[in-house]
């Protein structure tokens, strides 16, 4: 492994106790450059998971609360008049930072969500005719509550479809909150992530991801994995050519921070409830994926 991700997941592990591999597969989305979406009940530390991220990373880092009055220009920013300059001036809105946190995005009405996810996927936003690029890396971290809560809607698939990643906290186990319940100071520990990383070093472990090796018989694998999704009604319509390209990036980050140089099966199985299930329809639970433990039980393994 390399050290700066080694000591990029202790830092950000002694701030959210007990969540290594949820913390590994948010560091995998970044060095994807994918977007990730975490689906939990309030208090479970989703906001500190954003937070210790941006600072060990060394990124500029807003926190956006969704609410249902909240509109497309409180996010990407408006035009105001200047009377000296006798000009438009655009003021930006809190969606120009490396890493912003969408907090309870599906609070938001739909013509919210919408200008959020535009941006995700353009890394760009257009006012009255004007393009303006977001900054580099550009990497949302949106959080939802669980689709029963009342006040929410729910994101379509198509939205869904955007986000690279979804993980769930869930509950920490006993021995981390033995630790918060006998006084853990949470802030205290956040304030002294060290800043691990810059922007060239982040851009230089992204280009490693890139150059990890994923072999043929590995895509004939993922190939089919999405075939298999496709022709079964268990998995509603099926993964697109999308989500075959996520789960490679996926698969090649995590075998990244494990330190090899080409991605094995063991990879793919490893993200691919993160991956594929929120686009098939499936359960958020972190230790109940029923879709993608199916489809790893439908599709075996041939040899490398």
């Amino acid at each position: 492994m390399h050290p700066v991700i080694e000591q990029s997941l202790d830092a950000i592990g002694s701030v959210l106790l007990g969540k290594d591999r949820q913390i590994r597969l948010a560091l995998t989305a970044l060095l994807c450059r994918g977007h990730l979406l975490i689906e939990d009940l309030p208090g479970m530390g989703k906001t500190t998971l954003a937070h210790a991220l941006a600072r060990a990373m060394g990124l500029s880092y807003n926190r956006i609360q969704f609410t249902s009055d909240l509109l497309p220009g409180d996010l990407i920013g408006v035009n105001i008049f200047n009377a000296d300059k006798r000009q438009f001036e655009f003021h930006a809105g809190p969606l120009f930072a490396q890493l912003v946190l969408a907090d309870e995005i599906n609070r938001a009405s739909p013509k919210s969500q919408s200008a959020l996810l535009e941006a995700m996927e353009e890394r760009q936003i257009s006012v009255e005719g004007t393009t303006h690029q977001l900054p580099k890396p550009f990497f949302v971290i949106a959080t939802q509550n669980p689709a029963d809560q009342s006040g929410t809607f729910p994101l379509p698939e198509s939205q869904l479809d955007r986000f690279f990643m979804r993980v769930h906290l869930g509950y920490p186990p006993p021995e981390a909150e033995r630790e918060i319940l006998k006084g853990y100071d949470q802030k205290k520990r956040l304030d002294a992530v060290p800043v691990l990383l810059d922007e060239k070093r982040l851009f230089t472990l992204q280009y490693a991801v890139d150059q990890i090796h994923v072999s043929d018989v590995l895509v004939d694998y993922i190939q089919r994995l999405l075939a298999a999704t496709r022709n079964n009604k268990h998995y509603g319509d099926g993964l697109s050519p999308r989500a075959g390209r996520a789960l490679i990036a996926a698969a090649k980050g995590w075998a990244l921070l494990h330190g090899r140089d080409h991605a094995l099966p063991d990879d793919v199985k490893a993200v691919l409830p993160a991956v594929a299930e929120h686009r098939l329809g499936g359960s958020s639970h972190a230790e109940h994926h029923p879709l993608s433990e199916q489809l790893l039980q439908d599709v075996v393994v041939h040899d490398l």
